[in-house]
């Protein structure tokens, strides 16, 4: 049952790239828009078979594949992963639908697409630590080439700062399996089998670093977070929403898997650093989104601050923060593919994106009026306005995270000011105002361009109105995962860990 959300996409993008013959661009869009449904609907069905009430793994499969390796085909999901995988399953229907009809080399480019796909559901969903690391590096040429071929005038540069990045990203990720395999003496990488509470502390602390650092590039983290703007100022909106929407999830995905389920008592000892981390990133991210002139770099800082309030969330490992944690990813994702949408029809219809170039487009005749009003809903989302789903999240995790760390908390509350202020720069430069050619009258937007943010636009209200849909779904499985990680104040330190390892 699993297994469809990954092997469906795949086969779709083989079957797109190698179909002998031609197709048409519009032929080859429609089979991919077509693959990318039925994945969602899938998914769809895989939330309706979904027992809110079991923290565990359910709906597994399991299939013998090279046990002399460690390395097995087992898949399962839970509150943690099943809003991931419809998460992404939404995002790539919407990539698809967003790109031109126009796209040069259309096969190659919704193969690559429908690849990703398949490779980040088989991330979410794997139990096993050498297949999660197949799926996860599955996405790193594809979006290589996604950047390279069809970015913009630096795409050379960004793509191979991604690809860099991303390597080493997967090199440590790699690295600290293997050492968990052989540190415990295990035969197999299944994680749910691995003895990670039999190391030391400081072993513990050690392997639970290189996860970090692994994770933290592909969130990204200040201040391994340098190729985060490159990429996604040169990648077209379909990638970037990829990029923002799923990509970064499966760093944030990967710390709370990887990092906290097995590694509970090294998370307690290091979670004070972690929630620091957090904030600095989130302060960094919009102070420094506040200086940008071109409105997607400063949508792409924005996106670095909002995901520290992952980290603080997942760092103070209360029960309410980790239901907020997950509900951060999905709202920030959501968040963020309307906003990177909205932007690249903003720059096709006039032409740049840069701010003091850009006036005037609400303006009802000649602007693009209902583009404005949906940027504006992006905005007021992505700050936190009540009545919207990342005012929920951002909520849930302050509340969570403020009894354990208040500090880091409060200044991520006060990150949330500085976001409303980037965005009402971005909002009152692009939206309000005259139109300085007082001739120019903007290509009108068509119906069907409009359908993605639309159905984003819904979302963001239909979830914060109804915020019990977003949260059910992780709370079994958070509140068993916290309830593993020793309260803080009994946390060893890392100068403790070591005296007690001498002394041994």
């Amino acid at each position: 049952m699993l297994s469809t959300l990954i092997w469906l996409p795949i086969l779709g993008a083989a079957l797109i790239g190698f179909w002998p013959g031609k197709i048409s661009a519009n032929g080859t869009r429609v089979a991919s828009l077509t693959v990318a449904g039925l994945t969602l609907l899938w998914n769809l069905f895989i939330l309706l078979k979904f027992d809110i009430s079991t923290p565990g793994m359910q709906l597994q499969e399991y299939l013998p594949w090279n046990e002399t390796l460690g390395l097995s085909y087992r898949l399962g999901v839970d509150g943690l992963s099943v809003l991931m995988v419809a998460l992404n399953s939404l995002l790539t229907w919407i990539a698809i639908y967003s790109s031109s009809k126009d796209t040069e080399r259309p096969r190659l480019f919704y193969s690559l697409i429908l690849l990703i796909s398949g490779g980040v559901a088989g991330a979410f969903l794997t139990e096993n630590l050498l297949l999660f690391f197949l799926f996860y590096e599955l996405e790193l040429i594809p979006f290589y080439l996604l950047i390279l071929i069809w970015g913009g005038e630096k795409r050379a540069y960004a793509s191979i700062k991604f690809l860099l990045y991303t390597a080493v990203s997967g090199a440590l990720i790699l690295a600290t399996f293997f050492g968990i395999v052989w540190l415990t003496g295990s035969t197999s990488f299944n994680y749910d089998t691995l003895p990670t509470q039999t190391l030391s502390t400081t072993l513990q602390i050690i392997l639970l670093v290189g996860i970090v650092l692994g994770f933290g590039i592909k969130i990204p983290l200040v201040p391994l977070h340098t190729w985060l703007p490159d990429a996604y100022v040169e990648a077209s909106a379909p990638v970037a929403i990829l990029l923002g929407g799923v990509l970064a999830k499966l760093g944030t995905y990967g710390l709370l898997r990887f990092g906290m389920g097995m590694f509970p008592q090294a998370w307690s000892v290091l979670a004070p650093t972690l929630a620091t981390w957090g904030a600095v990133s989130a302060v960094y991210g919009a102070v420094i989104a506040i200086a940008q002139k071109d409105i997607k770099r400063m949508v792409a800082y924005s996106s670095i601050g909002h995901m520290g309030y992952v980290l603080l969330a997942a760092a103070a490992s209360t029960p309410l923060a980790l239901v907020g944690a997950v509900s951060q990813m999905v709202s920030h994702g959501i968040i963020l593919a309307i906003l990177f949408d909205l932007l690249g029809i903003v720059e096709s219809k006039v032409g740049t994106r840069e701010l003091d170039k850009l006036n005037g487009l609400m303006s009802p005749v000649r602007g693009l009026p209902l583009t404005s009003f949906l940027l504006i809903v992006g905005g007021m989302a992505s700050a936190g306005i009540p009545g919207m789903t990342g005012f929920v999240a951002e909520f849930i995790v302050f509340q969570g995270s403020y009894s354990t760390f208040p500090i880091p908390t409060l200044l991520c509350v006060v990150t949330t000011g500085l976001t409303a202020v980037y965005f009402v720069i971005l909002l009152n430069r692009t939206c309000f105002g005259k139109l300085d050619n007082q001739l120019a009258y903007y290509p009108k937007v068509e119906w069907f361009e409009k359908i993605p943010s639309l159905i984003l636009a819904a979302l963001i209200f239909f979830l914060g109105v109804q915020p019990n849909w977003l949260v059910r779904w992780s709370e079994p499985t958070t509140t068993a995962m916290v309830s593993a990680i020793p309260p803080l104040d009994k946390a060893v330190t890392p100068e403790v860990a070591l005296l007690n390892n001498a002394g041994e």
